[in-house]
């Protein structure tokens, strides 16, 4: 059976070094690196509010996240010598718990994106609360922001 994420896609965030793009429980990042890197040129020092990623001794990615993480179940992967991967647990999940950013200051999502982000996460969120129903190709109106529709201001 596959996973709602497998059937209904991803709303990524692109960057200058690749992609990030989250579910209710985990973000993900992508990062190009150059064709060829061995694992041993890759440092990736992951903590509950903090990320600092480093390949061949040049810092990619370094900040505090903007919510905390799970830092001793994130895990990273080099595929094909040319991708890094990195999955990151959030300590809080839930549609409303919807990043807007990758680091806080930084690599922050357009609204337009964030919007997608967080529509997906509510039509997880029906998912998992309604599993004989599959939402992955559902859509849901209205703007959003975090985790539920925008109300119109009086």
């Amino acid at each position: 059976m596959a996973h709602f994420d497998e059937r209904s896609g991803y709303i990524p965030c692109k960057t200058d070094w690749g992609q990030w793009w989250q579910t209710n429980e985990e973000v993900y990042i992508e990062v190009n690196v150059p064709e060829g890197t061995p694992a041993k040129h890759i440092k990736c020092a992951i903590s509950h509010k903090h990320i600092r990623i480093t390949v061949k001794g040049q810092t990619v990615i370094e900040g505090d996240l903007p919510n905390t993480i799970h830092a001793d179940e994130s895990v990273w992967t080099l595929e094909d010598k040319k991708f890094l991967r990195l999955c990151l647990p959030k300590s809080h999940v839930g549609a409303e718990n919807c990043w807007d950013s990758l680091l806080v200051g930084q690599y922050r999502t357009d609204p337009w994106t964030f919007d997608q982000m967080e529509k997906k996460a509510t039509l997880q969120k029906f998912q998992q609360e309604n599993p004989g129903f599959d939402f992955s190709g559902a859509e849901v109106s209205g703007n959003y922001q975090k985790g539920g529709p925008k109300l119109p201001d009086n």
